[in-house]
């Protein structure tokens, strides 16, 4: 654990993600924004979001479900790493700083991790954020869990969701989109780009991931941009150590466009693990009609519900099935 005078306290007055306290942890290659949400004597669960977005964008649709909230709040305690000048209220970074590497940022992840004295973590990470996380894990070999101007802004959008989400019904832009646009518009432009040229110059890791001695569940959404490389990544990581869960209809932010496909998967997942949990209700939002609904159990592939699924021999699923009526 780092000395206190390590860390500098921020105020965010944002929507709760339940008890958290937001602190910069300064590492070797510069200060990192981190919010821990929970009681830290609980399970750790980290998460690193995609490029141009911090925790709050990237996860608040999947964490701010109940039926989340009581899958993962009551089970772990959640750090939330953003990338160098991806935080809320964040100033530019200065041309005068080295440009980071995938490399150096992978290398704080694990300062972070030195410095609250986490030895196993899972991670939870959203494209770039799970390149980062999954070169964290080779590199260290730990716990891996399962991937602006107006014209980046657009390719943002586009990367992030399904071209019928971004038209929303009838032509208008759902809340969610708006809500995108205004922190696009709020980030600091000079911050993003580094972060993705870090990104495009990143090396192939293909032939590590048969390094990884851990379970992984991966999400991908089934108009991705990114949905062959996230297939192919599966096949070379093997059905005996990875689930590759197809989310319909969605784009590469499953966790803001269609959380609730993630909730059985993940569920799932974690009791493979030896996690345990209270049972959760579905909420009002889940009304067994939707074939992503943790009610719908109906509508989930017989693989994910089997034996073999909970962690001994995970298999390539889909979160829904086509129903002949």
């Amino acid at each position: 654990m780092g000395e206190s005078s390590d860390s500098v306290s921020i105020d965010i007055d944002m929507v709760s993600f339940g008890e958290k306290e937001c602190v910069v942890v300064k590492t070797s290659r510069g200060a990192i924004s981190v919010c821990v949400c929970g009681d830290q004597e609980k399970p750790a669960l980290i998460t690193y979001p995609d490029v141009a977005l911090n925790y709050m964008s990237c996860f608040q649709g999947l964490l701010y479900c109940p039926d989340a909230a009581s899958l993962l709040l009551h089970n772990f305690c959640i750090y939330h790493i953003d990338a160098p000048g991806h935080e809320l209220g964040a100033d530019v970074i200065s041309s005068d700083a080295p440009l980071l590497s995938v490399d150096d940022l992978a290398d704080q992840v694990a300062e972070v991790l030195d410095y609250f004295g986490l030895k196993q973590v899972l991670c939870l990470g959203v494209t770039a954020g799970a390149y980062i996380l999954t070169l964290f894990a080779i590199l260290l070999n730990l716990l891996y869990f399962y991937g602006m101007c107006g014209v980046l802004k657009e390719c943002l959008l586009q990367r992030y969701f399904s071209k019928e989400f971004r038209c929303g019904m009838h032509g208008s832009e759902s809340d969610i989109i708006q809500a995108c646009r205004r922190l696009l518009d709020e980030r600091q432009s000079l911050n993003v780009v580094r972060f993705l040229q870090a990104v495009n110059e990143r090396h192939d890791i293909t032939e590590g991931l048969n390094k990884l001695q851990c379970k992984t569940l991966m999400f991908v959404g089934e108009s991705s941009p990114f949905h062959a490389e996230s297939a192919y990544m599966s096949t070379k990581m093997g059905r005996k150590k990875c689930a590759l869960v197809e989310v319909q209809a969605c784009g590469s932010l499953v966790t803001e466009e269609d959380p609730y496909a993630m909730l059985i998967p993940i569920e799932f997942f974690l009791m493979g693990l030896g996690y345990c949990r209270q049972p959760y209700f579905a909420s009002s939002s889940s009304n067994g009609t939707n074939p992503a609904s943790p009610a719908s159990y109906s509508c989930i592939t017989p693989e994910l519900l089997s034996p073999e699924s909970l962690g001994i021999k995970l298999k390539p699923i889909k979160t829904r099935m086509d129903i002949e009526i």
